[in-house]
């Protein structure tokens, strides 16, 4: 696709798909950008404007096909085939994430989970037997992985990211409380939740009318 499409819309897909899957689930045949802005608090304008990217949807008056739609979206997202998973750090967070159960059905596949410590290699978790972190360019070598989850020490993040990087991966997933840097043609997302609480703070402040 040789438009360039903002990244503010890209993150909107997923959840207009999750929508749609729920309105398919309920039996609806037909939805109104309308109806759809208002359970996902976003105008409608916007979600037009935003599928315009990828061409025409829907008829005017009549809205879209839930199920026609929700399908070019997986398309779009690559969400119709299979994505391969590793997990770099099993401390806590990586555990939880190696063990949750709800990415395979969204066609998310954990393949491998790799960590430092003596006592964790070898350990089960999930499906999975924790790997020595020194067989992660061997196997990645070996193995068509899509996506690296980095769930290590802010310390160690930006060595794990570039020795995924150097392996030849180029979308990540960093949970380390620390921003990585990585070279043009990678795909890194940084999710850090006490970020996303310190910023609830403000509006906690300016809601209750407290001052420092």
């Amino acid at each position: 696709m040789t438009l360039e499409i903002p990244e503010v819309v890209i993150n909107r897909l997923p959840i207009y798909a999750r929508a749609l899957s729920a309105l398919a689930e309920e039996g609806e045949s037909v939805v109104s950008s309308q109806t759809l802005g208002e359970k996902l608090d976003v105008t409608p304008a916007q979600i037009r404007k935003d599928l315009s990217y990828f061409g025409r949807f829907g008829k005017q008056g009549r809205g879209y096909n839930v199920n026609g739609l929700l399908r070019k979206l997986r398309e779009i997202l690559g969400l119709d085939q299979q994505w391969r998973v590793c997990v770099v750090g099993v401390g806590r967070l990586g555990h939880a994430i190696v063990e949750y159960g709800g990415f395979e059905p969204q066609g998310f596949q954990i393949v491998a989970a790799f960590d430092t410590d003596p006592g964790a290699v070898g350990r089960q978790v999930g499906n999975l037997s924790i790997r020595d972190a020194r067989e992660l360019e061997s196997f990645l070598a070996e193995n068509r992985v899509d996506i690296g989850v980095v769930a290590v020490p802010a310390s160690a993040a930006q060595q794990v990211v570039d020795r995924l990087v150097a392996a030849g991966l180029r979308s990540i997933l960093n949970y380390a409380p620390m921003p990585t840097h990585v070279p043009e043609g990678v795909a890194i997302r940084h999710i850090d939740p006490v970020l996303a609480m310190q910023s609830m703070t403000f509006y906690i402040k300016q809601r209750d009318g407290v001052h420092g």
